[in-house]
């Protein structure tokens, strides 16, 4: 499988997410500046964590405005997987691929912690190689976390099953005080309608080697392979 990890001046994520993808799960992967206007057809793309543009005026609010992203657009349109990551995820929201805004944390602070997520669903090309309401060991590291949205965009999200993450406590169960950034509802992570853009704010490409602390973020990674392979294979037949 092909993946192009975006690089946009002051990203710090991006080599985080190279190195799951070529040296941990063995994939094809290749930076793509933000100056590049073109994407493969057949490339998964990765807009990662970090600072893009020094996060001046918005965070995400100038990425959104690169030349890559008129590419990143079309490339949603067609349905290719697109995986937003922390500031990848602000950036998807300034650029309309998905609802509703991220804001300061709750607590005005910077947060850089290994937090617990519960994934909502498996009925999506990110979460398929796990369990429903397992939960995961996830850092983040985020000073504008904070997901809002219209309440009626909320319980659409719900409705439709479009939250993926969400922060709980040690025990699994959600409470205010395990979000680490007071996000709506708890939200750690979501996709969009048609089920191939996801953004989230923890970190998976920083949690698939037990080196580093986890290995719990390599099934957002394994889910987009497989669901890949699937796809291949229905087509061909």
């Amino acid at each position: 499988m092909k993946f192009a990890v975006v690089k946009f001046p002051g990203s710090n994520c991006d080599q985080d997410c190279f190195n799951a993808l070529k040296n941990v799960l063995r994939q094809e992967v290749r930076y793509v500046w933000h100056k590049e206007n073109s994407l493969g057809p057949d490339e998964t793309i990765i807009l990662p964590g970090g600072f893009s543009y020094g996060d001046y005026l918005r965070c995400g609010a100038i990425a959104r405005f690169s030349p890559v992203m008129k590419a990143v657009k079309e490339a949603a349109e067609r349905g290719q997987i697109i995986l937003g990551v922390c500031n990848g995820f602000q950036i998807l929201c300034e650029a309309g691929l998905l609802p509703g805004a991220l804001i300061r944390n709750r607590n005005l602070h910077f947060v850089c912690e290994h937090v617990k997520i519960r994934v909502e669903t498996v009925h999506s090309v990110f979460t398929s190689a796990y369990i429903t309401g397992h939960t995961l060991n996830i850092p983040v590291a985020h000073g504008e976390g904070c997901y809002i949205a219209e309440p009626d965009v909320i319980q659409q999200l719900e409705n439709n099953g479009q939250v993926l993450f969400r922060y709980v406590d040690e025990t699994g169960r959600q409470k205010p005080d395990s979000s680490p950034n007071g996000s709506t509802n708890n939200i750690a992570g979501i996709r969009n309608q048609a089920g191939n853009v996801l953004g989230m704010m923890p970190h998976p490409e920083r949690a698939c080697e037990a080196l580093l602390g986890s290995e719990d973020g390599r099934g957002v990674f394994e889910s987009i392979i497989n669901g890949n392979k699937n796809f291949c294979r229905e087509q061909a037949s």
